[in-house]
Parts: structure tokens; C-alpha cells; sequence
């Protein structure tokens, strides 16, 4: 039998053509590669949940301050940096980092104590505070984290509008 040139396979006996499975591995693993690659660069915003962890976790962080400055008995002050997105615990080295999705507004005392208190928030030793109020937000999701100036105490609260 001589060469005839090119040759279309012919199904074998009983067998339908088709894909083997090889060729099937190899097309999922090129899917799947892609999918690696492109997954890290989709824009992951912040969910409700997530925000409302970010305000459990300032109010944690708010509430050692409170904790630490009873124990010492000496004041601890929290500091607040709106560029930076961070509070920054007095106590220790704990911060919390707000992603740039959330949205961060303080309203704090301008002094305390006769200092001023402009970008912090004071806890002194009889567990009292100057105060202050922190507002994180993403859309129509807002939570408040409350100092109360006379008692000191910390409270979460769900302030996203009710419609």
C-alpha cells in the first residue's frame, strides 16, 4: 500500500469521533489557569458583614483602651488618623485598617482634660472618656461605634437608613 498523502481518521468500529479525554484535561486546565489569573484582579468591595466586623472590631479596640486606662490608672488615648484609614489603640500595639471603600467620619471632643483631643479619643483612669462618635459606611450600610463621655462605655450601633 502506497502513501496517498493526508489521511482523515476514520471512527472505529462502533465508536462515535469526539474528544479524548486528554484533550478534555488539557481544556480544563487552560479554563482554570484563567480563571486564577483573573479572579485576584476583580474588585472585591466590602460586604455588610464585613462592615459590621469592622465596627465590632473598633469597639473591641475602644473597649481595652477603656479596660487598659482603668488598670493603670492612668489615662489611654485612641488614636484616630482619617488618612490613613487606622484607630490606633493606646494600650498596645492593636489597630484596625479600614479598607478605601469605607467610608470614615469622626466626631471627637477639641479638647480633653484642657488638651487638645482633635484626631483621639481620652479614656482616663475613673473609666470615663472625652467621648466621641465613629461613623463607618459603604453604600446604604452604616454602623456608629459610641463612647460615651460620662460612662465610658462602647456601644455598636446599626444606623443604615431605614426605608
Amino acid at each position: 500500500m502506497a502513501w496517498s498523502g493526508a489521511r482523515i481518521p476514520e471512527p472505529l468500529a462502533g465508536g462515535e469521533a469526539g474528544f479524548t479525554l486528554i484533550e478534555m484535561v488539557c481544556a480544563l486546565a487552560i479554563v482554570a489557569l484563567l480563571v486564577a489569573v483573573a479572579l485576584p484582579a476583580l474588585p472585591r468591595a466590602t460586604s455588610r458583614p464585613r462592615l459590621e466586623a469592622y465596627a465590632v472590631e473598633t469597639a473591641t479596640l475602644l473597649i481595652g483602651d477603656r479596660n487598659a486606662a482603668i488598670r493603670r490608672g492612668s489615662p489611654v488615648i485612641t488614636r484616630l488618623d482619617g488618612r490613613a484609614r487606622t484607630i490606633r489603640s493606646g494600650a498596645g500595639n492593636a489597630s484596625v485598617i479600614l479598607p478605601n471603600d469605607v467610608a470614615f467620619d469622626a466626631l471627637v471632643a477639641e479638647t480633653c482634660e484642657g488638651r487638645p483631643a482633635a484626631d483621639s479619643i481620652e479614656f482616663l483612669a475613673d473609666g470615663m472618656s472625652c467621648g466621641g462618635a465613629i461613623v463607618i459606611s459603604r453604600g446604604d450600610a452604616r454602623f456608629e461605634i459610641h463612647v460615651n463621655w460620662l460612662t465610658g462605655v462602647v456601644e455598636v450601633r446599626d444606623i443604615t437608613a431605614k426605608i
